[in-house]
């Protein structure tokens, strides 16, 4: 158990160390210089694969792009998280009704036919 922990200790803590040392979690002078580092080593496998592939490949997007499309379903994230727990009231109570139905239905005695 003790070796299961110490194995994944290991792992993230250097997964940890190796994205520190790439620039990951730094400020966005290090992130926007990683993320032109990766596009630059991925245009050449892109064009190859336009070269290959009978379909149209999109452009690899700009770092201000990327930025706002984070930010943005980061943002959307947050507020739907937080409507569902202004919601959940609401949810707990339309929950409960139905269940309560269908208890209250499925105990109800079927008519009997003649």
């Amino acid at each position: 158990m003790a070796l299961r922990f110490a194995i994944k200790s290991g792992l993230a803590y250097g997964a940890m160390h190796y994205t520190c040392s790439l620039g990951v979690w730094g400020n966005s002078v290090q992130a926007d210089k990683l993320y032109n580092e990766l596009m630059a080593q991925a245009r050449p496998h892109v064009v190859s694969l336009q070269k290959k592939l009978p379909i149209e490949v999109p452009n690899l997007p700009k770092t201000g792009e990327v930025r706002f499309l984070a930010k943005h379903y980061y943002n959307t994230g947050v507020k739907n998280t937080f409507h569902f727990i202004i919601m959940l009231p609401c949810y707990a109570g339309q929950l409960i009704k139905k269940t309560k139905d269908t208890i209250n239905k499925s105990l109800e005695a079927p008519a009997v036919k003649n």
